[in-house]
């Protein structure tokens, strides 16, 4: 005799959680674990190890090591561009999206670098495991966030932009703060990157980006119409040049190499 409706959809909820749940544990430790021994070097006993569940259970969710592989990327992409759905829309203003997206892309760098990593890795060994996510799920998103910036370029929100190497930029900007985090503590004397190292450059690529946001002025012109020409002033050789002041936090001298 067949369950009722009710019954049956309160079970499959019931494993359905725990399913979920163990999922994600098995994808968080295969995250760390691929990221540091790569697709080759690393055994499926490594990552049961690593989520603290019997072996059985990995193969119990994935039939291969290289399903899980691609499990993993597949998670660590789609967290990714839920970041960009959440924040690159018109439900925000320029300035408070990508301020958003910003934040949240260096976030995932500070706490998740090793994700960023075998994504880079991925990629360098040409990208096969994530082609097909590529060329269809990644281009259709991209082609979704172009229909934004012009959107925001058509309300005068934005000047003229590229949107597509724009993203280019930033995805470079936040993600070297994983990838190349190592670079970046040597130079700064310091074993690894700190949460003030991340604030300051969350800081830095928000004033760097920020630079495309433009307010419609009063006379309802474009955000691309130039301003009015005014007459330069005549100096003489003694006058100093006019210094812009413009608000950053301050830069502090890293220490020399050696010191503790």
């Amino acid at each position: 005799m067949s369950l009722p409706t009710s019954t049956r959809s309160t079970r499959g909820k019931r494993t359905s959680v725990p399913r979920q749940n163990n999922t994600r544990q098995i994808l968080d430790a295969a995250e760390k674990v691929f990221a540091a021994h790569g697709l080759s070097g690393t055994r499926v006993s490594d990552i049961a190890e690593a989520s603290n569940l019997p072996k059985a259970n990995i193969h119990y969710y994935f039939r291969t090591k290289e399903d899980l592989y691609r499990a993993t990327l597949q998670q660590l992409l789609e967290d990714w561009l839920n970041d960009a759905n959440c924040w690159l829309s018109t439900h925000w203003t320029p300035q408070e999206g990508l301020s958003g997206f910003i934040r949240a892309k260096m976030e995932f760098s500070r706490l998740r670098p090793e994700g960023s990593r075998l994504f880079a890795h991925e990629l360098l060994a040409g990208g096969s495991y994530v082609h097909d996510f590529l060329v269809d799920t990644l281009r259709k998103h991209v082609e979704t966030r172009i229909a934004v910036f012009e959107q925001w370029h058509k309300q005068g929100l934005i000047g003229t932009v590229d949107p597509v190497h724009f993203l280019f930029c930033l995805w470079a900007m936040t993600q070297a703060y994983a990838d190349m985090q190592a670079q970046m503590a040597a130079v700064l004397g310091k074993p690894r990157l700190d949460t003030q190292d991340f604030e300051a450059g969350t800081h830095t690529i928000m004033q760097l980006a920020s630079s495309i946001c433009q307010v419609v002025p009063p006379d309802g012109k474009g955000p691309d119409t130039p301003p009015p020409r005014t007459k330069a002033r005549k100096t003489t050789r003694s006058s100093a040049p006019t210094q812009v002041q413009i608000s950053t936090p301050p830069i502090v001298s890293a220490p020399k190499v050696g010191s503790s």
